[in-house]
């Protein structure tokens, strides 16, 4: 995993209880290279030291030869893990540098909550001139219109400050959200899942968590909509969950959903598992058709 910082990134891997760093990058604008040696790496002399404290090494480089040397440093760790390992590139919005790297998961936090409107506008900018990334970590009390490349991220994770829940699962087009609100509207979610059900949106939607803070999410009213299926209660439904999009040292899979809720999807027969239990909606998508789904009901 790359973290990426204001002067480089560092790069760690999973330990037994935390990430361990195993590199660092830093920009260095000053010529004297005192304790530093040079590799030739893929072709590339690059001048690395290393810490007395530390057991890695620290790459340095002018900020304009930044992206050359995280690029051969990367293709250099491609040929030597392969496809055996995930490389993920974390970082900040304040940092803006996302490089066009092969095999790579992009994350990004944008850290902040209130935008004025011309730094909203640098934002969509941001993610319009951006490739798609894989991941976005947002706490905020807007959203873009609907022609957004925000909506096509494959991964969110959202605390919503104001009644934007509706507005974003109008335009969502990716796999997986986490949602954290403050309002939810019954009937938004009723809308949600008539829409999953006649198949012409959320394609791609895999797994969908809604937490509301305020007041529960009443279950009677999904039921009484007569918009999911029921399973006998007699019997043991069986539990969704797959990999999660942006996986962690701790956490590979999303969290796991079970439910004698579920609904069906017009177009291919497909089966989502639907759960309401206090403050939570869950809602997750499986390849199974609904007679295959059934079969593993025990």
């Amino acid at each position: 995993m790359y973290k990426n910082r204001r002067f480089g990134p560092k790069v760690t891997v999973p330990g037994k209880y935390s990430l361990d760093t195993i590199m660092e990058f830093t920009e260095s604008r000053k010529k004297t290279k005192n304790n530093y040696f040079q590799l030739n790496v893929s072709g590339k002399v690059i001048d690395f030291r290393l810490f007395k404290n530390c057991n890695y090494p620290e790459a340095s480089f002018h900020p304009s030869d930044k992206e050359s040397v995280i690029e051969t440093i990367h293709n250099y760790f491609l040929d030597f893990f392969g496809d055996t390992v995930e490389y993920q590139w974390e970082t900040y919005y304040d940092e803006k540098f996302i490089p066009n790297l092969p095999n790579l998961t992009l994350s990004i936090s944008v850290g902040r909550v209130y935008f004025e409107i011309t730094e909203l506008e640098d934002l969509e900018s941001f993610f319009a001139s951006s490739p798609i990334f894989n991941h976005v970590n947002w706490e905020t009390g807007v959203l873009f219109n609907h022609e957004s490349k925000f909506y096509q991220v494959e991964s969110v994770r959202l605390m919503l400050y104001s009644n934007t829940v509706p507005i974003f699962l109008r335009h969502f087009q990716g796999r997986q959200a986490f949602l954290r609100c403050n309002e939810c509207a019954i009937l938004d979610l009723i809308e949600f899942i008539n829409r999953w059900k006649s198949g012409e949106e959320y394609q791609m939607l895999e797994h969908l968590i809604i937490i509301l803070l305020s007041n529960g999410i009443p279950q009677n009213q999904i039921l009484n909509a007569n918009v999911v299926k029921l399973i006998d209660a007699t019997k043991t439904p069986p539990t969704h969950t797959l990999p999660k999009v942006l996986k962690s040292a701790y956490s590979l899979s999303t969290d796991p959903i079970t439910s004698h809720s579920y609904v069906v999807r017009e177009t291919d027969n497909r089966v989502a598992s639907v759960s309401v239990q206090g403050k939570s909606f869950c809602f997750g998508v499986w390849k199974e058709t609904e007679e295959e789904f059934l079969r593993m009901v025990t």
